[in-house]
């Protein structure tokens, strides 16, 4: 989830596997998979970053770290 801030200033959560597609309008907009759209005050472009930077950090967490000097690993 990334935190967004709704335009008229109040915070949120947002589940990005629900997003759709996030347009740079003079306000960006937020159209989730159920057609419902969202204004916020983020840039696009930061939005993209967010959930960059979210899939990077779960992909990290998913990766099993291997002994470097364990022969008996194949």
């Amino acid at each position: 989830m990334i935190e967004l801030t709704r335009l008229s200033g109040g915070k949120f959560f947002l589940n990005i596997t629900h997003i759709e597609v996030v347009e740079a309008t003079p306000d960006t907009v937020i159209t989730l998979l159920n057609g419902k759209k969202l204004l916020v005050k983020e840039p696009a472009k930061a939005i993209a970053e967010q959930i960059t930077a979210f899939y990077q950090k779960a992909n990290s967490a998913t990766v099993i770290p291997r002994p470097e000097d364990d022969d008996s690993i194949v």
